[in-house]
């Protein structure tokens, strides 16, 4: 059973629920209660839409080890369980039952609210998540970008199904708020943070796996391009990330506070430039795989400053902070 636990990946999976969790309860819960609205976050739409994503997510872990196994026999052999201490037939099928319970809560949750965008979403991921680690994967970005928009769907749909919820209490009186416009603006901000970062990362990844990826002839940028004019693209890329906050912090964030500036700066910034000094000074396996662990540091702050940003509505519009107090 151990084993079957470390094939999905479990500690991925809690730090995805938790990101789904502080969408909903620290993103979205204010944001209604600053227009008045109501929204009963221990429905069993919620339920349905956890239990949906993490089998599904769960699944295409399973696939991804699946179609892996020669390139981590050569990347990471201790760590290889399908085909050691799981049959390649016991994980298929493992993959398979996870796969339907998933779908099943998804449709579940579609019908329910009647939204046509979560039908088609829970539908249309798992076989991307097939085909990902089928073929995409190996090819040229393709592989890196499908990671990178499942990373931000899985954020995003939180607040899908937080719209689809209200519509179907509320009707369209909802639409006639800036309800819909907030909740998408910052859970997509989270999102979008959520789809550089992974980004980021995948390519870090593709460099740390590069020896692994050659012998099964992978047209990774690792290999396309060199180690070298990768590292060259990342720079670029966390360039474009940092600025893209600076941006979005300066212009949109509407608080003007100097606890969510000294937030971003020593929770993202400052790990940023590190992150810019490990890939250059990366030579192998273990430089890149140290890069790609303080990415999931850096997700793991952006993810946290959703309770800044919940102090900071508490404060002004004198919610009831976690429905225990008021701040004046």
């Amino acid at each position: 059973m151990n084993k079957y636990i470390q094939l999905i990946r479990y500690k991925n999976l809690l730090l995805l629920a938790f990101v789904q969790f502080v969408m909903q309860q620290v993103i979205i819960a204010p944001l209604l209660q600053k227009f008045g609205f109501e929204y009963n976050s221990a429905s069993n739409s919620f339920f349905l839409l956890l239990s949906a994503t993490l089998f599904i997510a769960s699944a295409g872990y399973i696939i991804n080890d699946y179609f892996d196994l020669k390139i981590d026999r050569i990347n990471k052999p201790d760590q290889v369980i399908i085909g050691n201490s799981i049959s390649k037939r016991g994980a298929m099928i493992f993959y398979q039952i996870l796969t339907a319970i998933g779908m099943v809560c998804g449709l579940l949750l579609a019908f329910q609210l009647k939204s046509f965008t979560l039908a088609f979403l829970f539908i249309v991921v798992p076989g991307l998540l097939w085909f990902y680690a089928a073929s995409y994967k190996r090819q040229f970005l393709i592989g890196n970008l499908i990671v990178a928009l499942l990373a931000l769907l899985s954020v995003l749909v939180v607040a899908i199904t937080a719209i689809a919820s209200l519509k179907l209490n509320y009707g369209n009186l909802v639409y006639q708020t800036a309800i819909p416009t907030e909740i998408y603006a910052w859970v997509g901000g989270f999102a979008l943070f959520s789809f550089l970062t992974n980004f980021i990362r995948e390519i870090i990844k593709d460099m740390e796996d590069i020896e692994g990826d050659k012998e099964l002839e992978c047209r990774t940028m690792a290999i396309v391009w060199g180690v070298q004019n990768t590292k060259i693209f990342v720079y670029s890329l966390i360039l474009i990330f940092a600025l893209l906050l600076y941006v979005a912090h300066a212009y949109y964030i509407p608080f003007d506070s100097s606890m969510s500036w000294r937030y971003l700066i020593f929770g993202i910034a400052l790990p940023l430039l590190i992150l810019l000094y490990l890939i250059f000074k990366a030579q192998n396996r273990n430089d890149f795989h140290a890069a790609a662990s303080l990415l999931k540091y850096i997700m793991l702050i952006g993810v946290l400053y959703s309770f800044v940003f919940y102090f900071l509505m508490a404060q002004v519009y004198h919610l009831p902070l976690f429905n225990l107090f008021i701040l004046k």
